[in-house]
């Protein structure tokens, strides 16, 4: 009988035991290659049941160990570049201007005459750059687009003095840069070193944008301009239409070839500068720029002649205007500013009108001699400056504006 009892308990085991060999024995099917193949190898595969399983979501990327796309760096000479490997920037015409990042240097792209900008953050340089260009003819570089969805370009003027206007009408007839393929742009000239613009690009990859800078005489020129591409969704693209663009609460604002010792407004301009409206603020202030060179201010000088003391003009013809020094035409007709219903900041209650063109010699919201500060409460926050191709006999010296501009919290009465 103990026999017997002993004997089932065994059966019983042994019946046990061929189930769980059961439950771990592993299929047997063939081998098909996956993504682990292609990444570990064939040899991750093993027949061997194991306790741990691992799957995909468990498998650490090795790519995440390589960034994706360059960023953007600075090379100890001042340049931005990209920061990608050694290799790729030398197989891309590129400068390694030290190490950046864990396995990347900071490249440099340059290109001059007969140059065609492949790359992001491309300077357009002079001939012979860093030292000065004397030659005479048409140095131009072609833009192409390094995606279909790329609408905007920026022009960082990091070096930019190239013979100024002559002096009777302020026109640009020995030096010029000109922009084409894009949106419409002035043309200018002299000194604009630190000034930028925002060109439209168009749509579609097949539109080119061609940059030239067309010389005659002699002149000791120097110029390195930085390109950038600005996506179509991008934070950095400009509103349109305007070729400055803004994005501080506070800063400056001037027109080009601006200069109160020798530097001279230049003829033939129609362009907008705009300031991005940052969130909570309601308003702008503006100040004419300190002028550390003259004994009377010449930061604000559009019209009439800046060698002596000119008022403020303000409104398209004669309101506001008089009276007026010998030589100086009511109101801003041919030389002006625009900001949007301008006050002077100062009268309390303010006054129930407002302007919007101002010209002369003097910053301010209001006919006389006084400079002021103005301020408007128009959004979004911008700037319009015209000037036609006639200055003598009655526009003699003048220099443009520059302005500091203050956004106003909505508390402040906006």
């Amino acid at each position: 009988m103990g026999n017997s009892r002993v004997q089932l308990s065994d059966i019983i085991i042994a019946f046990g035991c061929l189930i769980v060999l059961a439950a771990g024995k592993v299929p047997t099917k063939p081998h098909t290659n996956t993504w682990r193949d292609l990444i570990f190898g064939s040899k991750w595969f093993s027949s061997t049941p194991r306790l741990i399983v691992v799957s995909p979501s468990s498998v650490l990327p090795i790519f995440a160990l390589v960034p994706i796309g360059p960023s953007s760096c600075a090379a100890p000479s001042g340049e931005q570049g990209n920061c990608i490997p050694s290799k790729d920037c030398l197989l891309r015409n590129g400068i390694p201007a030290g190490p950046c990042g864990a396995y990347g240097v900071c490249c440099i792209f340059l290109q001059t005459c007969g140059g065609i900008i492949r790359e992001n953050s491309t300077y357009f340089v002079n001939p012979n750059h860093p030292d000065v260009y004397d030659g005479t003819g048409s140095c131009q570089v072609t833009v192409q687009k390094l995606h279909p969805d790329i609408c905007q370009l920026r022009l960082d003027l990091d070096m930019f003095s190239i013979a100024p206007p002559e002096a009777a009408n302020h026109l640009c007839n020995q030096d010029q840069l000109l922009i084409s393929g894009g949106s419409p742009t002035p043309t200018i000239c002299g000194s604009s070193t630190g000034d930028h613009m925002y060109i439209d690009a168009g749509l579609g990859q097949s539109n080119p944008i061609v940059l030239s800078v067309i010389t005659s005489a002699s002149f000791p020129r120097l110029w390195r301009i930085r390109v950038t591409q600005i996506h179509c969704g991008s934070i950095s693209r400009a509103d349109q239409g305007c070729l400055q663009y803004y994005t501080t609460i506070s800063g400056r604002v001037r027109s080009f070839n601006y200069n109160t010792v020798g530097g001279r407004q230049l003829s033939n301009q129609d362009y907008s500068i705009c300031i991005r409206n940052e969130r909570n603020f309601c308003g702008i202030q503006y100040n004419a720029c300190p002028d550390l060179e003259n004994n009377r201010s010449r930061a604000f000088t559009i019209s009439g002649n800046s060698n002596n003391p000119v008022p403020t003009m303000v409104g398209g013809g004669g309101g506001g205007a008089s009276p007026l020094p010998p030589g100086n035409s009511p109101g801003c007709i041919s030389d002006w500013l625009l900001i949007g219903c301008i006050r002077s900041a100062d009268r309390i209650p303010p006054l129930p009108g407002c302007e919007d063109r101002v010209c002369g010699g003097t910053f301010s919201a209001e006919a006389g001699m006084l400079a002021k500060t103005v301020q408007s409460s128009v959004r979004p926050f911008r700037l319009y400056f015209h000037t036609d191709g006639v200055e003598a006999p009655n526009d003699i010296d003048n220099r443009g504006f520059c302005l500091d501009y203050v956004q106003q919290p909505c508390t402040n009465g906006f």
